[in-house]
């Protein structure tokens, strides 16, 4: 599922950011923000009404990213093992 799909606070990693082109800058600058394979990342909210931005949390920092960003983020919901 893509960052845009991701519930609301729930715990998430990171598997991949999608590349429109082989010199994305969007990607390139995603990357360069911490959003790399493996990394937790939540949905912290989102704008009413389903418009932009959606505040995310990746590790410890938080970004408001436009959902369009969002949408190129895959990531894998966390996995509860209790």
């Amino acid at each position: 599922m893509t960052l845009l799909e991701l519930p609301t606070r729930s715990p998430a990693y990171v598997e991949r950011v999608d590349d429109i082109h082989d010199t994305d800058p969007i990607a390139k600058r995603l990357r360069d923000l911490g959003f790399v394979t493996g990394e937790p990342v939540r949905v912290v909210a989102r704008a009413p009404w389903g418009a932009d931005p959606i505040l995310i949390q990746i590790g410890s920092t938080r970004f408001a990213l436009r959902s369009a960003e969002a949408r190129r983020v895959t990531v894998t919901m966390e996995v509860s093992h209790g």
